[in-house]
């Protein structure tokens, strides 16, 4: 497992209401990012985060299903998010994350080199669609504001993913060990099915070049498993390859179970279907690995 390095983050809900707004912090930073519902956009308005120079993230489900982001630079949220509600081409977003300092220490020369980076990473790992038109050149920064740009950047990203818009981390870090017993590759040769998977926090990732029969069972059909393909296709994650179902993309399922289920094209117990190269299954090596 990657080393990490302990952190406390600090939530705050000005309206306590835990789905409304909310400003996240990292207790030994300057930089927050505040979470604003579309909805609340005139009681963000009344906010100070609402005035400061800032990089700023708008989420939500673009009409083919897939989740997007639109991300910006502003010396003025306020305004600046109001256009956006008022812009029709623009409609798809729900959630606005608006990433400031607490010290006002952010220049317009650091929000946009933080959008370019953020723009490009984003499109990089691509958890979410960037609905950008381009990210144009990277511009020009002094190598001192750099310095702080990468310490922004870092923690921008911890507290977007705490908030649960991990758009810059990778589903599978990569290089990955193979032997660490926290990080396994699981395979499922099951009902015709080859495939190749990593369990993670989120969920069960499977790899890219992971197939299954293209053809549905009856118990495939009546169960959603088209359904829950098809919506992957159109995201361009999986593609109808002769008479297989291939992934094209590293994709992340909820449960084994769920990532079973879509590969194998019928019921699926994820935690005996998916098994270690040698043939140890998912359950048995999770229960090895348990402490207690």
């Amino acid at each position: 497992m990657a080393d990490v390095t302990p952190q406390t983050i600090q939530i705050f809900l000005p309206g306590g209401d835990p789905r409304g707004i909310r400003v996240a912090e990292i207790t030994t930073r300057i930089i927050q990012v505040t979470e604003v519902p579309r909805k609340l956009l005139p009681e963000f308005a009344a906010m100070p985060e609402s005035e400061k120079v800032a990089l700023y993230f708008l989420f939500g489900d673009l009409e083919d299903g897939e989740r997007g982001v639109y991300i910006g630079q502003t010396s003025n949220p306020r305004n600046r998010l109001k256009q956006h509600h008022q812009d029709t081409n623009k409609d798809f977003w729900d959630r606005a994350l608006v990433v400031t300092s607490r010290t006002q220490n952010l220049t317009q020369t650091h929000v946009a080199l933080l959008e370019w980076w953020a723009i490009e990473r984003a499109t990089k790992v691509d958890r979410f669609k960037v609905v950008n038109n381009n990210a144009g050149s990277e511009p020009f920064t002094p190598a001192p504001m750099r310095g702080d740009c990468d310490d922004v950047f870092g923690t921008a990203s911890t507290l977007l993913t705490t908030l649960g818009y991990p758009i810059f981390k990778p589903l599978v870090e990569t290089p990955l060990p193979i032997d660490d017993p926290d990080d396994q590759v699981f395979v499922c040769f099951k009902a015709k099915a080859d495939a190749k998977g990593r369990y993670t926090s989120e969920g069960m990732v499977v790899l890219a070049g992971s197939s299954g029969p293209a053809e549905l069972t009856l118990s495939g059909e009546q169960g959603g498993c088209r359904a829950k393909r098809d919506r992957l296709i159109q995201a361009g994650k999986a593609a109808y390859q002769g008479d297989r179902f291939r992934f094209l993309q590293d994709t992340l399922f909820q449960s084994p179970s769920g990532a079973g289920y879509v590969v194998k094209e019928c019921s699926s117990n994820g935690w005996n279907d998916w098994t270690t190269p040698d043939g140890r299954t998912k359950n048995a090596v999770i229960r090895e690995n348990d402490p207690s």
